[in-house]
């Protein structure tokens, strides 16, 4: 495993992306190619719609940029992509996890008649998504949003000259797990709580001090592909 290539779909983005976060090449154990899907932003993928195709086609593009120069298989560091996880996926010849959303299922599997807790950028146009999905019923997660937390937002959840160039890390933290306690405490109906958004992963430690249940992100998807 250790030499083998990962190839990162990352937004065209400024904010810092700090370790842990999924356009991090630190964050991994293994050597990562990084291909930035220019001009396409934050707030083109993260909405309840569905992608423009030339937006896709751009996506489609970086991934077969991507399988040419030798990466083992590809993620990317927006769960929102879970919107186009076939089509990029049918594009190319090795394995394609760009959502950790793709996890749903195993851990719904693993958890029985238990809800899946889905922490994302955006609750409202998840929610919405997930209405249309077949693969995700609505009434069996519980959708966490992070678009109130203006230290999220105001660095991620913006255009690209819009975003902040610092983040407040431990402000987005502090959120994290007031919500998590607010929303989750005394639930004995969840079992396991599923990161969608590429940039939380950093916030696991933290999450696990105040919520005893196991925690998934593209993190463990990248390790599924990759092994």
């Amino acid at each position: 495993m250790m030499d083998q290539k990962l190839g990162i779909l990352m937004l065209d983005t400024q904010f810092p992306r700090i370790l842990g976060d999924a356009g991090n090449p630190d964050t991994y154990a293994i050597d990562v190619v990084i291909h930035i899907v220019e001009n396409v932003g934050s707030l083109d993928v993260v909405n309840d719609q569905q992608m423009p195709p030339k937006i896709l086609q751009q996506f489609i593009d970086a991934a077969q940029s991507l399988e040419q120069e030798g990466v083992s298989a590809i993620t990317s560091t927006c769960g929102f992509l879970f919107k186009e996880q076939d089509s990029i996926s049918a594009a190319v010849d090795i394995p394609v996890m760009v959502s950790p959303l793709s996890l749903y299922s195993d851990i719904k599997s693993s958890i029985g008649r238990k809800k899946v807790a889905i922490l994302t950028a955006s609750e409202t146009d998840l929610i919405t998504l997930l209405h249309s999905s077949d693969d995700i019923e609505i009434d069996e997660v519980e959708i966490i949003g992070m678009e109130k937390c203006a230290a999220f937002s105001e660095a991620i959840l913006r255009d690209k000259q819009d975003q902040l160039k610092d983040l407040r890390s431990d402000e987005i933290e502090e959120f994290i797990k007031s919500n998590l306690i607010e929303r989750l405490s005394d639930r004995n109906d969840i079992g396991a709580i599923l990161i969608e958004c590429g940039n939380l992963p950093p916030y696991i430690s933290a999450i696990k001090t105040v919520i005893d249940l196991p925690v998934y992100s593209i993190l463990d998807g990248v390790e599924q592909i990759m092994s």
